[in-house]
């Protein structure tokens, strides 16, 4: 029997999602299986499969169904990928990930929410992801290249370290811009030369900032 949950988040993928132009079937298959309201506080459960980001705590948000699909879509994951993923934040995200490809990994630098999505995460089975706890904008240097990169958080420039972990052809998705209005970049790298890079904006969006060294200062 389909429970109310599995109600709305099958609602949430036809409406917000399918309808908005993502086909990938197994993005869609993802999403309709993530129970996304476990990953949010059990107060606002009941708007876990609305059309809008909500608050996780310390100020970081759970972002919007729709732009964790679009970008989750632009990475093009295929399912043997290493992926890299810069802002846990609730997990909800990593878990998608962890569904597209064969290893991700996560930094959060706020301790408690990557306590909790690790909880989470372990609870749900998603044994394919390992997080750490730092400042994403170095990204993760021992565990490099990666195939894909996801930022989760708007930087004031496309970090450069995380350009130079990316596999030749690998792609990185990161919000660029201001504090309060970015622009949704994809980041192709092209060759061993880390400024051959193929650059798409793929349209407005806001986030919370990124803080660390090759981000915002705080």
């Amino acid at each position: 029997m389909m429970d109310r949950f599995q109600k709305q988040r099958l609602k949430m993928v036809e409406t917000q999602i399918r309808e908005r132009g993502i086909r990938n079937p197994r993005i869609l298959e993802a999403m309709s299986k993530i129970p996304r309201h476990l990953f949010v506080e059990e107060a606002l459960a009941d708007q876990a499969y609305n059309d809008n980001p909500l608050p996780i705590g310390e100020m970081q948000t759970i972002s919007q169904p729709y732009m964790v699909a679009m970008m989750t879509d632009a990475l093009d994951l295929k399912g043997r990928e290493k992926v890299l993923e810069i802002g846990t934040g609730s997990g909800y995200q990593t878990a998608l990930l962890a569904e597209l490809a064969d290893h991700v990994l996560s930094i959060e630098r706020i301790a408690s929410l990557a306590g909790n999505a690790r909880r989470i995460l372990d609870h749900l089975g998603y044994y394919n992801v390992a997080i750490r706890v730092g400042d994403g904008t170095y990204g993760w240097k021992e565990e490099a290249p990666f195939d894909a990169i996801l930022v989760t958080a708007g930087a004031p420039e496309i970090p450069l370290p995380l350009v130079e972990q990316l596999e030749i052809g690998g792609r990185l998705v990161v919000p660029v811009g201001g504090r309060y209005l970015q622009e949704l970049m994809k980041v192709t790298r092209l060759s061993e030369d880390i400024n051959d890079l193929k650059k798409e904006n793929l349209g407005g969006c806001r986030f919370v900032d990124l803080i660390g060294e090759y981000g915002w200062s705080g």
